[in-house]
């Protein structure tokens, strides 16, 4: 596992605070755990905070710390564990996680990769035009459809995470424009696979697909038309 470290304090706010939409959805969270285990929240928190930032903060950390009243080194333990989160700034329209373990690198992970650097530029760092950026992660669970990646978006007035399944280098390469273009692919299988069946045709589970895509799918392609 690669260090984890908050970016430097030259990229860092100088202060955070939860939108008043996201502040009353915090006392949510926290009202679900007994008084003293208020800590119990924090990573909930923690992906609401990166969720309106697009990364999570020093700053971020800090408030969450005091209003769970725990430690600040208890909240950045929890924000480097866990590679979900993003510690340095992201791209403004998207940030793009590139699978690399090893079913996806025996299916291409290795040309989904160099697209990435040929469109944004090197991992860890924000493309040119601010719009996107990129890493490759340890496997994301969708080794059947590989290769594939996780693309969090902020894109069409909200925030996004998805799987972009079965690429292709064009494929990839369209998808990654249209979220420089703050636009919002359809995710889900390239190959138009409903979920991670065989290529071809089903064996088991056979349910009735006649809508044409899978409920992850459907809720993205709704959300993206309200």
């Amino acid at each position: 596992m690669s260090t984890r470290r908050l970016a430097p304090d030259a990229v860092q706010p100088a202060s955070f605070a939860f939108s008043p939409e996201n502040a009353e959805w915090v006392k949510t969270q926290i009202a679900k755990f007994p008084e003293g285990r208020q800590a119990s929240a924090v990573i909930p928190l923690l992906w609401r905070a990166q969720e309106q930032e697009g990364w999570v903060t020093k700053a971020s950390i800090e408030t969450i710390a005091q209003t769970l009243d725990m430690p600040n080194i208890r909240v950045l333990e929890v924000a480097t564990f866990y590679f979900m989160f993003q510690l340095a700034p992201t791209g403004e329209n998207a940030h793009v996680q590139v699978c690399g373990t090893t079913p996806c690198m025996l299916c291409g992970a290795e040309s989904m990769v160099a697209v990435c650097e040929k469109l944004i530029g090197p991992a860890h760092t924000v493309s040119a035009d601010g719009k996107l950026s990129w890493e490759e992660v340890e496997c994301l669970g969708a080794c059947a459809n590989a290769p594939m990646a996780q693309i969090d978006s902020w894109v069409k007035g909200g925030f996004h995470s998805d799987y972009y399944e079965d690429l292709s280098e064009a494929g990839f390469e369209k998808v990654i424009e249209a979220f420089r273009a703050g636009e919002y692919p359809k995710p889900g299988s390239e190959k138009g696979r409903f979920a991670s069946e065989p290529l071809g045709h089903q064996t088991a589970l056979m349910g009735d697909h006649t809508e044409g895509v899978n409920a992850s799918v459907a809720a993205a392609l709704a959300e993206d038309a309200a």
